[in-house]
């Protein structure tokens, strides 16, 4: 299974926070399963850590992402193609990239945002039980 993380289901993964359920936990640790990180979610964090909404070590979770083998997902053409055509169901455009992302590359959306559901994307959230 392809799986992109949503921002804050990479920063639970590397925290480790309880609110990352064990699905997602095993989804996540699973070697049989490619686990994407966007650039978007790096981009975010790093945006909201110089404001000052966030405290993270860029350097820290870079290298979980490597250890993790993680595969980085840079923007391309058709994620932008993919996000012209998205409904703006709300207003974060780290979601709606993140979201475009997800249905480009036919991955499983990782994430507790609740605008996910309005989305044509294959999506479970992260906190759920097993």
């Amino acid at each position: 299974m392809k799986v992109l993380l949503d921002t804050h289901a990479l920063l639970w993964w590397v925290s480790p926070n309880p609110r990352l359920g064990f699905r997602a936990r095993a989804l996540i640790a699973d070697p049989a399963n490619e686990v994407l990180v966007s650039v978007v979610s790096l981009w975010e964090i790093v945006i909201k850590q110089r404001v000052g909404k966030l405290n993270a070590d860029m350097a820290l979770l870079l290298e979980v992402i490597k250890r993790n083998g993680f595969r980085n997902l840079a923007i391309t053409r058709t994620h932008l193609l993919t996000l012209a055509d998205l409904p703006l169901h709300h207003r974060d455009p780290f979601d709606h990239l993140l979201i475009a992302q997800a249905i480009s590359e036919r991955a499983t959306f990782l994430s507790d945002d609740h605008h996910v559901a309005r989305y044509a994307v294959r999506a479970l959230k992260c906190s759920a039980p097993m």
